[in-house]
């Protein structure tokens, strides 16, 4: 069975600084992109950030300079740097795979066939 799991979630001031993981058990993901995204209350997903297989990375604007993804294949796991973080920030984190190998840097959402259950991050004012 496939699982994403990520932790690392937590209440932050302004301005601080939290690091995600998500880690994959089940199979590897080495072959495949994985991307982080997040829901906010009453808004829509929205993209954050993705790696591809061959660590080819791309942000959303509203976070690019402030986050940096990466991954450890030797540990099936995906990271998110959270830097300067601000109370616009807050929102559910969700990480994903893309299903296909050797994939886009970033896919169409519906390529993204495994989901984590999602981590809470609350930037305070």
């Amino acid at each position: 069975q496939v699982q994403l799991v990520e932790s690392g979630g937590g209440l932050v001031q302004a301005g601080g600084s939290l690091r995600l993981s998500c880690a994959a058990s089940g199979r590897t993901f080495s072959r495949n992109a994985m991307g982080w995204f997040r829901q906010a209350p009453g808004k829509e997903r929205e993209f954050v950030a993705a790696i591809s297989w061959s660590d080819k990375t791309a942000y959303a604007d509203s976070v690019k300079v402030r986050f940096t993804i990466s991954r450890d294949n030797a540990k099936n796991t995906v990271y998110l740097q959270m830097n300067s973080l601000k109370p616009e920030d807050t929102a559910v984190y969700y990480c994903a795979a893309d299903r296909r190998f050797y994939g886009s840097v970033v896919p169409p959402v519906s390529a993204y066939e495994y989901w984590g259950q999602g981590t809470q991050v609350t930037v305070s004012s």
